[in-house]
């Protein structure tokens, strides 16, 4: 429940500080008063979004902080989630900037505003007149029937399985959208695989080739330089090796002299016969450098297959065409291992849709078990509420299609006078019956949800008299359950609060301020007085009051 609640610098008010209690309290004050704006700076603390309007003075911050006592909501987990520190009173502080900018503090830890929009999910429903609309939605009159069918575990688990659901299913779609892509260009990638593999390709082999071509290539020449080197070697009497020999002979002549001698003529005959081995190897390439055209076409042919995959796949080396067909030969293997997830996927959400069928399952019986403690209960509170005639049926049935509350829609259909046919509730209520049925809804679930408070923001809109005394008897009994706040003007309701607050409004200089403020026994009587005969109070209105009071 909340406990306290302070404001500054918002709209009109400059800085007020309010304990409340637990119990029913009320709030009441003229139109303008500021009634509207104690609930906009409530908003902030629940998450609702500023702006620099929302400053009275526009130099300066507006700060709106909140106390809750929160020990009885078990709230623990959504504080360990949310890496907040949990602390049984509980304070919620925001801040905006004059910059603009707005902050947000739960227990001095700062906070996003989703994340204050999820705590204040747990802490307060506020209900303000456009609200009695939702009872229009679909979703809305789900949440009704679920509370009191005590859904809540078995609809947290079928919104944890249908997002697994949801997943695969969008995966699943992804992987058949591959595999037709690869699919199609299957034919294309393998006549490029099966074209890379044909032309044998190996790491290195280029080079070989493109030398062992122009070898072949330039035959003639190269048989020509050798024919002419062995005739320089071993001409009879100008040639090398008769020369060399010549030369190691003279010198040998020599080597008996001393030890320089011996050493030249040792690196003579060295040169002798390396250059010896040499003109044996000559005479031997000579003798195999041969004209070949068949391999030298052959060679030619290979090196233009490279070349031609080369330009094909925009490369320049073997080593990067064997990349490509590595790769080729994958998105072809590939096409199998799509072929196998998207069945494994497939066996995934049939075991995802037995067990979401099996859940909605649970999750319509339970409903269609409550449709009668529900109906019976709004019948029972409507009736005290001056709709003696009214019924309710509710239609659920089962679908194909998963919806995040399970597989059912739902018709929920009102009749408030005998003879009168049943019609969809949002086309045949009045919005006085509206605000009674809201306030028959709000009063149900507090018997079963375990909301710390609830604010009712003019709900009695369009009823008076002993009706309004039954709705305040109504808000009353449930304020046993839960802290409920009613803003009203209607002097039977007003009288039933267990505290009572008023807005005003004072000029102080050249301002105009919202105050608040707790009455006290006599205070209370003059303003449930002024509620009923206006300013100029009589004394039939205070005895009244009085009596409204007791």
């Amino acid at each position: 429940m909340i406990t306290s609640l302070s404001i500054e610098n918002f709209a009109l008010i400059e800085k007020l500080s309010i304990n409340f209690s637990n119990g029913f309290s009320i709030i009441t004050g003229e139109t303008g008063a500021g009634k509207s704006i104690l609930l906009g700076a409530l908003g902030l603390v629940l998450g609702k979004r500023a702006d620099l309007t929302s400053l009275k003075n526009k130099e300066e911050k507006c700060i709106v902080e909140a106390n809750f006592a929160i020990s009885k909501y078990n709230l623990q987990d959504f504080f360990e989630s949310n890496d907040l520190d949990y602390e049984l009173e509980t304070i919620i502080r925001r801040e905006i900037l004059p910059s603009g900018k707005s902050r947000a503090f739960v227990n001095d830890s700062p906070v996003n505003l989703q994340q204050l929009q999820d705590l204040s999910l747990y802490l307060i429903d506020v209900h303000s007149q456009h609200q009695t609309l939702e009872l229009s939605e679909e979703n809305f009159q789900f949440q009704i029937i679920d509370a009191i069918a005590n859904n809540q575990d078995s609809l947290q688990e079928f919104q944890h399985e249908l997002k697994k659901y949801r997943t695969v299913k969008a995966t699943l779609t992804t992987k058949k959208s591959e595999l037709l892509d690869s699919l199609n260009e299957k034919d294309y990638h393998a006549f490029l695989l099966e074209e890379l593999e044909a032309s044998n390709l190996k790491s290195g082999e280029q080079e070989e080739l493109e030398k062992l071509y122009e070898a072949l290539n330039n035959v003639e020449f190269i048989k020509e330089n050798l024919a002419k080197l062995i005739v320089i070697a071993n001409e009879e009497q100008f040639g090398v090796l008769q020369n060399l020999k010549e030369f190691k002979s003279t010198l040998q002549k020599n080597s008996n002299f001393s030890s320089e001698f011996l050493s030249l003529f040792e690196r003579s005959n060295s040169i002798l016969i390396e250059f010896d081995d040499i003109v044996k190897e000559l005479n031997k390439e000579s003798e195999n450098v041969f004209s070949d055209p068949e391999k030298l076409e052959l060679i030619n042919q290979k090196l233009q297959v490279i070349y031609n995959l080369q330009k094909k796949h925009q490369v320049s080396s073997i080593d990067e065409l064997i990349v490509i067909q590595n790769n080729l030969e994958n998105k072809v293997v590939s096409i199998l291992a799509i072929e196998n997830e998207i069945l494994e996927f497939e066996n995934q959400i049939i075991d995802l849709e037995i067990t979401l069928n099996k859940l909605a399952t649970l999750i319509h019986e339970n409903r269609v078990k409550a449709i009668p403690v529900l109906t019976e209960k709004l019948i029972f509170i409507l009736n005290q509420l001056g709709m003696p005639n009214v019924r309710f049926k509710l239609d659920i049935s089962m679908t194909d299609s998963y919806y995040p509350n399970g597989k059912n829609t739902m018709q929920f259909l009102f009749s408030a006078n005998k003879g009168t046919d049943f019609g969809l509730l949002k086309k045949v209520a009045s919005g006085g019956e509206m605000s009674r049925i809201m306030l028959a809804v709000k009063s149900i679930l507090a018997q079963y949800s375990k909301l710390p408070t609830i604010i009712f923001d003019e709900i009695d809109t369009g009823v008076s008299g002993e009706i309004a005394n039954k709705m305040g008897e109504i808000m009353y009994e449930m304020s046993t359950e839960m802290q409920v706040f009613a803003i009203t003007h209607l002097p039977q309701i007003a009288a039933k609060g267990k505290q009572h607050f008023k807005v005003f409004k004072t000029v102080l200089g050249e301002n105009t301020v919202s105050e608040l403020k707790l009455l006290n026994n006599e205070e209370r009587i003059i303003e449930i007085a002024e509620m009923l005969s206006g300013k100029d109070i009589s004394d039939s209105a205070l005895n009244h009051a009085k009596a409204l009071l007791n």
